[in-house]
């Protein structure tokens, strides 16, 4: 039977830099409705109005669902956003990251629960940080170990083992990306951004290329963009998928490096950005096998930690 608005448990806000999603969920992290804000960002928040932000956004679910527990993850429990919750280390479990957990009442009486980022002491050569993947990797599952990764602006290999989050390691993958398709010779080569789906058998070449390279070359690589259309053996158009792919590569082989898997080994790809079918597309070129997490997977981890609280 399809659920209700009635059946809903709680509010489950992902409040970044840019933008507020706001999802009304039943117990099993079923969406009821979801919102979006695309200007209700931390960084539009003036004053400190952010709890007349986040009641702006989610009102309208209060007075009709009543005191529902409101769980908040992502940049708006940094020292940036409205209450810094301090960083749980690895290794962490449940438990740990729910005693990470901060607690605030809303007008209405609502339970606010602020969930806490994640930190690896061990990372080098400063402690590496992650705010919201936690929940991504703790709905995905901690029960069997394996090596995660969740793509993103910066892309994240996690280890889950015995039941925790061991160890975790940050990719600036996204971000470089987006800088060298915009303010790079690639952007003024690549032209503007072509519609429609990614051409894969650009991402796919250039994917090919960084993962055949040993030691990774990713510098000299990069201007094989610029290289390969002069000889005519790579368009305008191709450009982006085709650096996409060299990027992603690298980040395969870089982890490589850094002992997060072997060739024969499964990982899991956790992740809602549309990045998740370039790494499943890069795995096998490094004898990886890839298995999915849920499209949820915030969702649930987001309530599993915060019905442990």
């Amino acid at each position: 039977m399809p659920e209700k608005q009635e059946d809903a448990h709680a509010i489950v806000v992902d409040w970044g830099t840019t933008s507020l999603r706001a999802y009304l969920v039943t117990r099993d992290g079923v969406v009821l409705a979801e919102k979006k804000t695309g200007s209700g960002g931390i960084q539009f928040i003036a004053d400190g109005r952010f709890e007349e932000s986040l009641v702006g956004a989610i009102g309208g679910w209060l007075e009709s669902a009543g005191k529902l527990p409101v769980i908040a993850l992502g940049m708006v429990t940094s020292r940036n956003g409205w209450v810094e919750v301090p960083y749980v280390p690895c290794p962490a479990n449940v438990a740990a990251l729910a005693r990470g957990t901060m607690r605030r009442l809303l007008p209405n009486g609502s339970d606010l629960i602020f969930l806490p980022g994640l930190t690896d002491p061990r990372g080098t050569p400063f402690p590496d940080v992650m705010r919201g993947e936690e929940t991504q990797i703790v709905g995905f599952g901690l029960s069997t170990d394996i090596t995660l990764v969740l793509p993103g602006t910066h892309s994240k290999w996690a280890r889950v083992e015995s039941g925790e989050i061991a160890s975790f390691q940050t990719f600036v993958t996204g971000e470089l990306y987006a800088l060298l398709t915009r303010h790079s010779f690639i952007a003024r080569s690549a032209g503007a951004a072509p519609e429609g789906p990614p051409d894969w058998n650009a991402f796919d070449r250039g994917a090919a290329l960084a993962a055949e390279r040993q030691p990774p070359t990713l510098l000299s690589e990069l201007f094989s963009a610029r290289t390969g259309m002069l000889a005519g053996r790579l368009k305008a158009q191709e450009i982006r998928d085709y650096v996409s792919g060299l990027i992603i590569a690298h980040e395969f082989a870089e982890a490589r490096e850094q002992g997060w898997f072997k060739a024969g080994d499964t990982i899991g790809i956790v992740g809602n950005d549309g990045l998740n079918e370039r790494y499943v597309r890069v795995a096998p070129l490094f004898g990886l096998a890839a298995v999915h997490g849920p499209d949820d997977a915030a969702l649930l981890g987001a309530l599993a930690i915060s019905t442990c609280a």
